[in-house]
């Protein structure tokens, strides 16, 4: 066995979620870039912290970057890291489509890219790790038709435009509800995985189409938006069905207004990254493709789910 091949058991990763190192390898001369599409979603905040918990148990060197979901910005983050040279660089995207040409430098300077939490398009990387969005999504749909008994209309908030996890939770969504023909999704308007945003459109929405039995929400932050639009109505005249599983998210499942959360586990997403980035800087095969599971949060199980 390599000296990075391990297990990820639940003791480890609990302890590095929460900042406890483990004993092992120092890899201090491993420096890696992580661009972050914006560290003002908590979901982001927790995948940072794994991917900083990874490299403090192995010595390795990571230098995080907020892009503010600026793909421009994050261009020049990208940019910045091939220039300083960087053992590896995990990029999680603010647009899957717009990372082409400082992937394509990266590499050919040598640096192992890697995608986290969303896909980048239109160019080769090391390694894609994401949740499995599609699944997911069908999580979702499945749940939402499943507390409104099968029949209602229903809306769908969408995430940021161009970004492959977007892309893929309405896919799934989609095909999950097509099988319960008497739900109608009567509107899905882009509130860009913001709950402001999410509580702007929401408010919009009740007035278009004042009898709605339910929402699916691309993440939670949209669906905390839309459980403040709907006041008194989440959780009893309209089911919220969220995806991330943010702490914020799971303690409105524990409330009763919103129904259920597709949960993520971002400290492992950026846990993982960190470890293939410091396996493909040494030289070592990666996983091309990586899914990490999805589980569904709701009333009955919530109390399994971190809530800090």
């Amino acid at each position: 066995m390599g000296r990075l091949a391990f297990v990820i058991a639940g003791i480890a990763l609990g302890a590095a979620a929460c900042g406890v190192p483990a004993s092992g390898d120092d890899f201090g001369d491993i420096r890696i870039g992580l661009s972050v599409s914006t560290m003002a979603n908590p979901y982001f905040v927790q995948f940072r912290d794994g991917a900083e918990a990874a490299a403090q148990r192995f010595g390795a060197k990571l230098t995080v970057a907020d892009a503010q979901n600026d793909a421009t910005r994050q261009a020049t983050q990208i940019h910045g890291f091939t220039a300083q040279r960087v053992k590896a660089v995990i990029i999680n995207p603010v647009d899957s489509r717009a990372l082409g040409p400082e992937v394509r430098a990266a590499s050919l300077a040598g640096i192992p890219v890697i995608a986290a939490d969303r896909a980048i398009n239109g160019t080769a990387v090391t390694q894609t790790l994401a949740s499995d969005n599609v699944a997911g999504g069908k999580f979702g749909a499945q749940e939402l038709a499943r507390q409104l008994g099968g029949k209602g209309d229903v809306v769908v908030l969408r995430g940021t435009a161009g970004t492959s996890a977007s892309r893929d939770r309405s896919k799934g969504f989609t095909q999950g509800i097509a099988g319960y023909p008497k739900i109608k999704v009567v509107a899905a308007p882009r509130a860009d995985f913001d709950r402001a945003k999410g509580l702007t459109v929401m408010t919009g929405l009740l007035r278009s189409h004042p009898g709605l039995a339910g929402v699916f929400a691309e993440n939670d932050e949209m669906a905390l938006g839309a459980i403040q639009a709907l006041g008194p109505k989440a959780g009893t005249h309209v089911k919220v069905v969220g995806f991330d599983g943010t702490p914020d998210g799971i303690k409105a499942v524990r409330a009763g207004t919103m129904a259920a959360t597709v949960t993520q586990q971002p400290r492992l997403i950026g846990w993982h990254a960190v470890q293939d980035a410091i396996k493909a800087a040494e030289g070592q095969p990666v996983a091309k493709t990586v899914a990490v599971p999805v589980k569904l949060a709701t009333k009955e199980n919530a109390h399994q789910f971190w809530t800090f």
